[in-house]
């Protein structure tokens, strides 16, 4: 057993009250731990799921360009593009007819506008309670600037062709509307696979909400997933990396001040790729890169160049 593995191990017991039991994975060599606290297997990282050779660059640039352009639309990922970057990180939620695209917030105040005024002062904010026809005709800029005014919302699609045709990689954040947690997760990884069919590398499907995940495991599994942590809140790092192992994912993506020496340690040894969202200082950049983190998510795409 490596050293990092048994230190990890025994900061794993000195925190928790966890059975933890280390598997030799079947290639060779301590690969992976489990964590649980009942007499339940808990699914391991195996040679189908992990991603031995991390194919994503680290540098993501967040929802496009970060602020610079209307957050998650093609505008914004045209500019990040023109700023160097290859891989981008979106949210990605259903309509009420069940087509996943583009918007992080639940309802439509914040970043969108009707071209024609809602008549009915009642009418719902929530951006799934309308059918795709009717968000297609929702102006996605004017908020941002006037020079992005009518830039409409994106479908996941549009994201996908933009991405394929210039060979760049995705983050996508299954971003579910409340009550729809599972169902986005599915229908988002079926439409991922779909249209990322007999593309070498396919997206990363990264959600907070462990029903989002657990839909597109069932659904896909031969994508890769990831696990995203805002706040311990009342869980250790050995119950969140015990979630991420029972949820099969390749990844960790954290707000990065929960990255320090002892938890990338751990979850390094855990056998987690680690990723870090939204990193906009160059002291946590640097660390993050010293420590050896895998990915970078930032808004600052054009102050941080992507290829250092």
């Amino acid at each position: 057993m490596g050293d990092g593995l048994a230190y990890a191990l025994e900061r794993v017991r000195a925190v928790s009250d966890f059975h933890i039991t280390a598997v030799q994975h079947k290639r060779g060599g301590w690969h992976a731990i489990a964590l649980h606290c009942a007499p339940v297997t808990v699914p391991l990282m195996t040679e189908s799921t992990a991603l031995p050779n991390w194919p994503y660059p680290r540098w993501i640039a967040h929802r496009g360009a970060g602020t610079l352009a209307p957050e998650n639309t093609l505008a914004a990922f045209r500019l990040g593009a023109s700023h160097g970057y290859r891989m981008f990180e979106c949210d990605v939620k259903l309509s009420r007819d069940g087509v996943p695209f583009l918007l992080h917030d639940d309802t439509l105040t914040r970043t969108t506008q009707a071209l024609t005024p809602i008549q009915n002062p009642q009418a719902s904010t929530v951006a799934g309670d309308y059918p795709w026809h009717t968000l297609a005709q929702y102006d996605a800029g004017s908020w941002h600037s006037s020079a992005y005014a009518g830039e409409p919302l994106a479908t996941l699609a549009q994201i996908a062709r933009f991405c394929i045709s210039n060979s760049c990689f995705l983050n996508i954040e299954v971003k579910p509307t409340t009550g729809t947690e599972r169902k986005t997760g599915e229908v988002v990884a079926q439409h991922s696979a779909r249209l990322w069919k007999g593309v070498a590398v396919p997206p990363l499907l990264t959600s907070f909400d462990i029903a989002a995940l657990e839909g597109a495991l069932a659904t896909q599994p031969e994508l890769p997933r990831g696990l995203l942590i805002h706040a311990l809140e009342d869980q250790s790092w050995a119950q969140w990396l015990g979630q991420a192992t029972r949820l099969q994912c390749q990844a960790i993506v954290c707000n990065y001040e929960l990255w320090n020496a002892e938890s990338v340690a751990l979850a390094k040894a855990a056998g987690f790729r680690l990723l870090s969202y939204t990193v906009n200082d160059d002291a946590a950049a640097a660390q993050l890169q010293t420590w050896g983190t895998d990915g970078i998510i930032t808004d600052r795409v054009n102050h941080f160049v992507p290829s250092a």
